[in-house]
């Protein structure tokens, strides 16, 4: 059992009518608001207006950073960053999902950054920088960044998406029931998003911290009994909040705690991927981590047990054969995946071996998988990449 630190700062609202929190939430900070939000799904809702309903009649003077992409760009950044410059910002309003979310945490810090090369602030940020206040809205389960101080930016000029850690949000509003609108695909690649959050870190070298692996084994257990759910019947509400808060501990650290570190191989992966095509983060996760887990056993039989166990504990699997137990677990999990209709190939989502060895090496860049559950190198990499063809 490894040694840990705790600290989530977020006050965290969590259900039905939580919005009436927001006045007391951004009256703390201030009057002058920066609305971000992407593509205006919020406004489809009626929740852009119920928002600024609320922020008219609370008398918060709004400027909006609209148009947040699903990979949040670098110069989305910036033009966020000069607004809060130009019109002396007091706090940041996110309304969205992860993507909105992890851009609003880079614009909090870039507000006070001196310059105009946001990507080199990106580069240089460890939580540590000066940043404005955040109170987020969210509106998709998947990536937990109401919960935490990460953020993935992408430079498309570089062919680069990073994650740092930027700033707590100050206040997290989670009512489900916005999610209610959420599509299919998206919902779906969301939870993929969310299990592979867990996965990362359960796969581990490290198994006697008890809390950990039973917070881990519970939530991805609760994901695949709510998905179908979610997706069969939208507006469920038990389904959307559990699929909610199963996102927001996820990624907050607490299911790793106690546990050696894994370097995360197929975020590391995946961000190759996303960086270069653009693809919907939770689908390039749920095309990697069977066939991560497939190399990786062939690679290292050592780990048979560890995934053994995520097929008796979490699929509820039997057998006396560790191996076959091994590999049934999964295909269950790459099965699960294909039965909610998420793409389960490279080629699906357009993507062939063009870039595999420049994907290779920038994703083992400064030995960043050396570490990795079971190490990973470049050729590793690019074999992975090609068992997702």
């Amino acid at each position: 059992m490894e040694s840990f630190e705790h600290y989530i700062p977020t006050k965290l609202y969590f259900g039905k009518g939580s919005i009436s929190h927001l006045v007391e939430s951004l009256n703390q900070y201030g009057k002058r608001v920066l609305l971000t939000y992407g593509g205006g799904s919020i406004k489809k809702i009626g929740l852009y207006d119920q928002v600024m309903d609320i922020l008219n009649q609370g008398g918060f003077t709004v400027v909006e950073c609209a148009g947040i992409e699903p990979n949040p760009r670098i110069e989305t950044v910036a033009r966020g960053a000069q607004l809060c410059k130009e019109h002396h910002i007091d706090v940041i309003l996110s309304i969205g999902g992860g993507s909105t979310l992890d851009c609003s945490k880079a614009i909090a810090v870039g507000a006070y950054y001196e310059g105009d090369d946001y990507w080199q602030m990106v580069l240089e940020s460890r939580g540590d920088k000066k940043a404005l206040p955040m109170v987020d809205i969210l509106t998709l389960a998947a990536t937990g960044s109401e919960f935490d101080d990460g953020g993935v930016i992408t430079n498309l000029a570089l062919n680069k998406k990073i994650g740092r850690s930027f700033t707590f949000p100050q206040v997290s509003i989670c009512d489900p029931s916005y999610t209610y609108s959420v599509s299919a695909y998206q919902t779906a690649a969301g939870s993929a998003d969310i299990m592979s959050h867990i996965m990362e870190g359960y796969f581990s070298r490290t198994d006697d911290f008890d809390l950990s692996e039973a917070i881990e084994e519970g939530i991805l257990k609760s994901v695949i009994k709510n998905l179908p759910i979610a997706l069969k019947e939208p507006s469920n509400y038990t389904a959307r909040a559990n699929l909610m808060w199963n996102s927001s501990v996820a990624c907050s650290g607490i299911p790793e705690y106690g546990k050696q570190s894994t370097g995360w191989p197929c975020h590391a992966m995946e961000h190759e991927l996303s960086a270069y095509y653009d693809i919907t983060h939770g689908v390039g996760l749920a095309i990697l981590t069977p066939r991560w887990l497939e190399y990786i056993l062939q690679k290292d039989p050592s780990i048979t047990g560890r995934l053994a166990r995520f097929a008796r504990n979490v699929w509820h699997l039997e057998g006396q054969d560790e191996h076959q137990l091994a590999l049934d677990g999964i295909h269950a999990l790459q099965d699960f995946f294909t039965q909610q209709n998420i793409p389960m190939t490279l080629h699906e989502v357009g993507i062939d071996e063009t870039n595999f060895a420049a994907m290779a090496s920038s994703a083992c860049a400064n030995d960043r998988l050396k570490h990795a559950f079971v190490p990973l190198d470049q050729q590793d990499v690019i074999n992975i990449f090609k068992m997702c063809l």
